[in-house]
């Protein structure tokens, strides 16, 4: 089934919808999450990006056993459907906490976006192998990775514009921020549309038991992984990049407002420059990580990756006008060798799960790179409070070239 879904022309359109569906609901949280990070920062609250990465990271953890049930036990595309539903609702919430300046109303709403992310991923990446064959996975995933990096890319691009514009609008609130509550509620509803023509197939395990012990079932599922080493290595490496993308963009913000004095729209112009990185790397990498020596890339592209990172300090040697140029050029570089170390981390973790238990398997691999994601709140705070963004930078790429060199090594031995 899956082989013919890929020859011929419904499988592509199934996969076009499913692929649709993920690209607005990642633009919309990146659009909401880099509009409230900015005006946190612009408010000289640096702190809050901290915590509102923990908060739209922790339901990832808390409800990772029942998200990694509901993509096993129901059709992957009623799970979709629903998580979209909740986007609308948690986006008409946000809108409101954004207009009113309510951060606790705000914070709220980040943790339900979380929520509904949660639940839709592993229903997302395990219905890549519902559609392609095994040796069409990879390719799926860096047209995916691209998909995805373009909604988060513009997601960040389109916050600082938005946020850019001057002037007051209706009711006299900031014309900036109606741009932004009035975005998120037109996406979420053309999330909810296309998610309707998702392609249905039956769900992979119908009698799968309701996990109620919530992460004790998770951790249990992360443990088996031991019995397969190079799954376990593999895990590793996910977290590793995760983990490390999320801190870099903790440090960005305050690295392009506060130590370059950019605007809002040029500070996101430097993630926006990193995910075009990560776009290209992830379409470069099928070739570069193909056969079943696709781990030889890990150590080389994790560790151009730090040393990217580590040349961050040098901006400070360059003249004005090219301490700019020189920082986009760097954020691209440290993307694309971050892409091209994704795509085939995801990629084995989606195919070498048992079909039956690779929503679980899917799940428990969120519920670890979440918790790295976690970690890199306080650590950003900690970073951002100690140290200049672009030391702190350096720093996170010397700790990237060495983890990337031996989780390299590691999976090698494993596989």
């Amino acid at each position: 089934m899956a082989s013919a879904d890929h020859q011929g022309s419904p499988g592509n359109r199934r996969f076009a919808a499913m692929a649709g569906a993920f690209f607005l609901g990642v633009f919309n949280d990146n659009f909401y999450k880099q509009a409230v990070l900015v005006l946190a920062v612009a408010a000289g609250r640096t702190d809050l990006q901290g915590l509102a990465v923990t908060v739209f990271t922790l339901p990832y953890l808390v409800f990772a056993a029942p998200a990694g049930w509901a993509a096993d036990r129901f059709p992957k595309r009623n799970v979709v459907m629903a998580a979209k539903v909740a986007e609308v609702a948690a986006m008409v919430a946000g809108a409101l906490g954004l207009l009113l300046g309510r951060w606790g109303l705000t914070l709220t709403m980040l943790a339900t976006m979380g929520t509904q992310a949660a639940f839709m991923s592993p229903a997302v990446n395990g219905s890549i192998p519902e559609i392609y064959p095994e040796d069409r996975v990879t390719w799926a995933n860096g047209i995916l990775r691209m998909v995805v990096t373009i909604g988060i890319l513009a997601g960040i691009a389109f916050a600082g514009i938005a946020l850019d514009r001057p002037g007051t609008g209706l009711w006299g609130l900031d014309r900036g921020r109606l741009w932004v509550a009035g975005a998120v509620l037109a996406v979420a509803a053309a999330g909810l549309l296309v998610s309707l023509a998702v392609a249905r197939h039956p769900a992979a395990d119908p009698s799968a038991p309701f996990p109620w012990r919530g992460p004790a079932e998770t951790l249990r599922d992360l443990a088996a992984t031991r019995k397969d080493p190079l799954l376990a290595a593999t895990l590793c490496a996910s977290v590793f990049i995760w983990f490390s993308g999320s801190l870099q963009v903790l440090l960005i913000n305050p690295l392009g407002l506060q130590e370059l004095g950019l605007s809002k729209s040029l500070t996101s112009g430097l993630i926006v420059a990193q995910l075009l990185g990560i776009a290209a790397g992830g379409l470069a990498s099928p070739a570069l990580a193909r056969g079943p020596r696709w781990h030889r890339v890990l150590a080389p592209s994790g560790a151009a990756m730090g040393v990217g990172m580590l040349l961050v300090p040098c901006l400070r040697l360059l003249p004005a006008g090219l301490a700019l140029p020189g920082a986009f050029l760097l954020m691209g570089v440290v993307g694309f060798a971050g892409g091209i170390f994704l795509i085939p981390v995801e990629s084995f973790i989606q195919t070498r799960p048992d079909p039956a238990r690779r929503g679980a398997v899917l799940a428990a691999a969120n519920f670890a790179v979440f918790g790295g994601i976690l970690l890199s709140g306080p650590l950003s705070n900690l970073l951002n409070e100690h140290l200049r963004p672009t030391s702190g930078m350096g720093l996170v790429g010397a700790l990237a070239v060495v983890l990337s060199l031996v989780l390299g090594a590691a999976v090698r031995r494993a596989s």
